[in-house]
């Protein structure tokens, strides 16, 4: 297998209503199941998702946990505005936000954002298939889409990519029935590509200054017609590390 990934380059800042499959489109040629990986951050400046601090009006809840772990109260709000469940507030706010990933902060951004705070985009797997319908609109090339958001993991310094938006891409590569080099069958390996490829594209957009984000990754075929992400999280009934840290 031969895989290519490379950034494209000279993608301007994004400000509201600007078209990032079109954007895309005039800065590299795409090919047939390429996979367009998108840097979040692009995507809620296009939607213009971006709200100012000074106009949040902080709840007794977001009192009571601005408190607990020294957060400025107004911020607190809005996380908990971003989010349908609250799994720790102290010492870290840790939650569920709208489009089902759990983070720190429901990925509330306060880098890279001349004012005010970025929130995560609207609908992530929507948009992600907006972006590819668009791009192949443009190119009549059938293409993979996923939007990406750094995330801490539990037990392990440091972030990595993660896939919070997908459309045209499966999540999983499912190796379960299938037999190892001595023909004992796959049990448990169920393998997150989805994911993969965000923690790899990361790689190469990089962080802080580096103004890389988009990736595209060339010879890996995950074209799937199915759309979304939704997969890659636990139900509630078997996701025990949720159990227990919220009983913690």
């Amino acid at each position: 297998m031969n895989i290519n990934a490379f950034t494209v380059d000279n993608i301007p800042m994004i400000t509201k209503g600007d078209d990032i499959a079109e954007i895309i489109c005039q800065r590299t040629l795409l090919e047939e199941y390429d996979i367009i990986a998108i840097a979040s951050t692009i995507i809620s400046k296009a939607q213009d998702h971006i709200i100012d601090p000074l106009k949040i009006v902080p709840t007794q809840q977001a009192l009571n946990i601005s408190k607990k772990n020294g957060m400025n109260a107004e911020f607190v709000q809005a996380v908990l505005d971003e989010s349908n469940e609250v799994i720790l507030e102290s010492p870290i706010f840790l939650v569920r936000h709208h489009c089902g990933n759990i983070c720190i902060n429901a990925g509330i951004d306060q880098s890279n954002v001349a004012d005010g705070l970025l929130l995560l985009p609207v609908d992530p797997d929507g948009s992600a298939k907006k972006i590819k319908d668009d791009l192949f609109r443009l190119t009549g090339k059938k293409v993979s889409v996923v939007i990406t958001d750094t995330n801490g993991r539990a037990f392990r310094e440091g972030q990595t990519g993660f896939a919070i938006g997908a459309a045209g891409i499966m999540t999983h590569h499912d190796w379960r029935g299938s037999t190892d080099l001595f023909d004992n069958v796959l049990e448990v390996a169920n393998e997150a590509v989805v994911d993969e490829v965000a923690g790899f594209a990361n790689c190469l957009m990089g962080e802080g200054n580096w103004g890389m984000p988009v990736v595209v990754i060339r010879g890996l075929d995950l074209y799937s017609r199915n759309d979304g992400v939704g997969a890659v999280y636990r139900s509630d009934d078997i996701d025990i590390i949720k159990k227990a840290l919220k009983n913690f």
